[in-house]
């Protein structure tokens, strides 16, 4: 903990020798945060996204540093998940995916490389089975607890699809799910229209108090 300074001003990444933007899953907020921060990096940095289903190569095109721009999707809770998705962009280069593959494996974590798409591998199986659980939930087949643990003990998962929407966050959930209606142009990824409702309502899940259960 002592090696690590903090910081709210763009100048103080200037010797990172990489810099890994985590901001929500928001195209225009992402875009703005590397304009503003790529003028203050050192000419060989890398820079990462954790982005969970926004494209790579997308990103590292308002860039000047296309080479080298990669994704570095960590996983949640980070501290008790092995996996990182290192994801290449159209034009990341191989030194670029060399180094950040080695800097996961030197963090203790497991990764794999993916190739730029949306939702990459694992969000792409996994989101849209959590806006199904809420198709279902919200069709009355099942309550929220017996849908979760029938996923839990049905399909060997450690937690169900109903909490871990919400320890994701049912904000995210909805914005990965809209990115790739878009990007797909198809109807299989429509959101759940009851994931719509508790995100308008504010019922984002753990980190508002209230998703799907009430903590």
């Amino acid at each position: 903990m002592s090696l690590i300074t903090t910081s709210t001003q763009y100048e103080a990444f200037g010797a990172a020798d990489l810099v890994i933007e985590a901001a929500t899953e928001n195209l225009a907020l992402k875009i703005k945060i590397l304009n503003l921060l790529e003028p203050h990096l050192k000419a060989n940095a890398i820079l990462a996204s954790n982005t969970s289903s926004i494209s790579i190569t997308q990103l590292a095109q308002v860039t000047q540093r296309a080479d080298r721009f990669i994704g570095m999707h960590f996983f949640n809770p980070v501290p008790l998940m092995a996996l990182v998705e290192v994801i290449r962009g159209l034009q990341t280069s191989d030194a670029t995916h060399q180094v950040v593959h080695d800097l996961a494996k030197t963090l203790g974590k497991t990764p794999i490389t993916v190739k730029n798409a949306p939702g990459f591998v694992v969000n792409r199986i996994l989101v849209p089975m959590i806006n199904e659980a809420f198709f279902v939930l919200g069709e009355g087949l099942a309550s929220a607890e017996d849908i979760d643990v029938g996923m839990k003990l049905g399909c060997n998962h450690p937690i169900g699809p109903l909490a871990l929407a919400d320890l994701v966050g049912l904000d995210v959930c909805l914005a990965v799910m809209e990115v790739y209606f878009t990007q797909f142009a198809d109807s299989k990824y429509r959101a759940a229209p009851l994931l719509r409702e508790m995100v308008a309502a504010g019922r984002l899940g753990r980190k508002s108090g209230h998703g799907v259960y009430v903590y």
